[in-house]
């Protein structure tokens, strides 16, 4: 993937997010702030904004930078500092590379679930967004692992966030304002797993474009 494709990620993934909005703020509102969808929709929005600002001739690594620190200086809540860092520590990993080959993809989703984490402190069963970005980076790797194309690793990722965000339905949450509702938490999908799923999807589908 290229600048220019990885452009065309941030554009589709805000498309998606826009579109699914509302169905993500009513998850939050069962469970939490209830303004997920709208806070995203509008960090995608700046985020789409920021990278068409950018000059042509910008590499991979300033695309992921630039949309994440849009998406930190417009999303409220706990979202927008953890989807920036996910794509200021993805944009940190490509470093100077012109094209992001398909372990290059792999590390830097590593590199953001890593950013996710240090900075939510969320593990796996929590009931957060990690419980979406962790079976989607293992089924990346796996993917690459087997020697997948990029295409199949990202679309392995996909399948892998919707299966973790479906996951965590049952859950009772454990971090975040979710967590205040104890028992009450779970019957409901994490809306951070669910718009990560959502990302994610967008980046498989943008693949599969290239």
């Amino acid at each position: 993937m290229n600048a220019a494709d990885l452009a065309g990620w941030i554009r589709h993934a805000a498309t998606l997010v826009s579109a699914d909005a509302e169905r993500l703020t009513r998850l939050d509102a069962a469970i939490g702030d209830g303004d997920h969808g709208l806070n995203l929709d509008r960090g995608f929005t700046a985020a789409v904004e920021a990278v068409d600002a950018l000059p042509g001739d910008a590499p991979p690594s300033k695309v992921l930078i630039a949309a994440g620190r849009a998406i930190v200086s417009k999303t409220g809540g706990a979202s927008g500092p953890l989807y920036g860092t996910a794509l200021r520590r993805a944009g940190k990993a490509v470093a100077d590379l012109p094209d992001v080959d398909a372990a290059a993809l792999g590390a830097a989703l590593t590199a953001a679930l890593e950013g996710v984490q240090e900075l939510g402190q969320a593990a796996e069963g929590d009931k957060t967004m990690v419980d979406a970005l962790i079976p989607a980076v293992a089924a990346y790797e796996a993917a690459l692992a087997g020697g997948a194309d990029l295409t199949s690793c990202a679309r392995a990722a996909a399948d892998g966030a919707a299966q973790g965000a479906e996951a965590t339905v049952p859950l009772q949450a454990r971090k975040g304002r979710a967590s205040y509702l104890g028992a009450r938490s779970t019957g409901h999908m994490d809306p951070g797993a669910s718009s990560t799923a959502l990302i994610l999807r967008a980046l498989a589908d943008v693949t599969v474009e290239g």
